[in-house]
């Protein structure tokens, strides 16, 4: 290859294709791109132990940052259009430096950026969580000890976000749109189980209701600041800070008229290979599984370091001229909050059977399995690890459901 490889974001995604790229032959250049100035770290910890003080900045870089990889690594540089006819990136700098990078490879990695709320824009007081730079300026809102803190959206984000809250001793009101917090992911009953944890822990939980508007005083330097939550039952909720955890939109923009077919990310085929010497890993690749029989965005940890391990090497068989193996590894994810931990494999839905094998909802100390059409789709686990890391494993090899349950009669 005489033009580099480029891989577009410093991601956990991208940084592990980079290195899989180095370890597996690749000796020519590889430039990794991100608009983020910082240098490329964990994102987990944002919601968790950054929000909460207990670990500083440094403590999150990525180990592969670390390591004597021979990389271009360009920060602050944001990819801002590809051409698949002429193999060139467009890229800005943070002083508005453009440029045209050509590439032999290239690995978009460029992830997802959070939703925010309509009308937030400049409010002061109001925050996301997925950058480093969200997370510090969200913890320098909280030491400043505010009244209360209105969290919007009981998905993982909000929840941690909620636990990390409580842990500093501060007032939460929780607000979700659906009826039960996860109901979409989890179903209602186990959703339910996980608003009942954050009311054990003191947070005052809304359900059923969503914003109507921000509520905001004008400072005397003409600025905005919020000071309540209008919620569309009718109620308001005071609040100095206020975290929006309503999701993720794809960072595809930079894609348009690309040529791509971009629909919910990148869509690739089932080895990542999103057109000729391109590839997508991590929150912004959709592939179609067979194991799930459905196409699958996976916003997970663990199946960014797997995606970005075969994104390189779907490059580097393609080089060979080599088929590329297929990518379908079971999701696999865990959140902390409060003094749960909750884990969860596979990929379960709202309307599937389930059963509760282990442990006792009661105690928030149980394991729930997930079957669809008689297959074990899903592993859910509340402070039992041990348990949902061995029965994650039938998830591998296609367990049926009725077997799995008998399987963990005997755990």
């Amino acid at each position: 290859m005489s033009n580099p490889v480029v891989i577009v974001g410093a991601s956990l995604a991208g940084m592990n294709a980079a290195r899989t790229l180095r370890l597996e032959g690749h000796d020519g250049p590889i430039v990794v791109l991100d608009g983020d100035s910082h240098r490329p770290y964990d994102r987990p910890p944002l919601s968790k132990q950054i929000l909460s003080g207990e670990w500083d900045p440094e403590r999150i870089v990525l180990a592969i940052a670390n390591e004597d990889l021979g990389l271009d690594m360009r920060l602050g540089v944001r990819a801002t259009g590809l051409s698949l006819a002429d193999r060139t990136v467009e890229t800005i700098s943070s002083d508005g430096t453009e440029a045209t990078l050509a590439f032999d490879g290239l690995v978009i990695a460029s992830g997802a950026a959070a939703r925010r709320l309509p009308g937030s824009d400049g409010v002061a007081g109001v925050h996301v969580v997925r950058t480093l730079d969200d997370s510090m300026a969200l913890r320098s809102d909280l030491e400043a000890g505010p009244g209360r803190v209105v969290v919007i959206g009981a998905g993982f984000i909000g929840s941690e976000v909620a636990s990390a809250c409580r842990k500093r001793g501060l007032e939460v009101t929780l607000v979700e749109a659906m009826p039960v917090p996860l109901e979409r992911i989890l179903g209602a009953e186990m959703g339910a189980v996980c608003g009942r944890v954050h009311v054990e822990n003191g947070v005052d939980l809304r359900l059923g209701t969503g914003v109507d508007h921000l509520e905001t005083v004008t400072e005397s330097d003409g600025s905005q600041r919020v000071v309540g939550v209008a919620l569309t039952d009718g109620t308001t909720v005071a609040a100095e800070v206020v975290v929006v955890g309503i999701g993720v939109s794809v960072n595809t923009g930079w894609l348009d008229g690309s040529g791509l077919d971009l629909e919910n990310g990148v869509v690739c085929d089932n080895t990542l290979l999103a057109a000729p010497g391109v590839v997508a890993a991590g929150d912004i690749a959709r592939y179609p599984s067979e194991r799930f029989g459905e196409m699958l965005r996976v916003e997970h940890w663990e199946h960014a370091i797997a995606g970005g391990e075969a994104a390189a090497r779907r490059l580097l068989a393609e080089k060979r001229g080599e088929p590329g193996a297929i990518f379908d590894p079971v999701p696999w994810f865990w959140s902390d909050q409060y003094d749960r931990k909750i884990q969860l494999a596979g990929r379960p839905a709202p309307t599937d059977d389930f059963a509760v094998v282990h442990g006792s909802t009661d105690e928030f100390r149980f394991v729930t399995l997930y079957g669809r059409e008689g297959r074990l789709v899903g592993v859910l686990g509340m402070n039992r690890p041990r348990h949902v890391i061995q029965l994650r494993g039938l998830l591998e090899t296609g367990s049926s459901f009725d077997d799995a349950c008998a399987k963990a009669a005997e755990l």
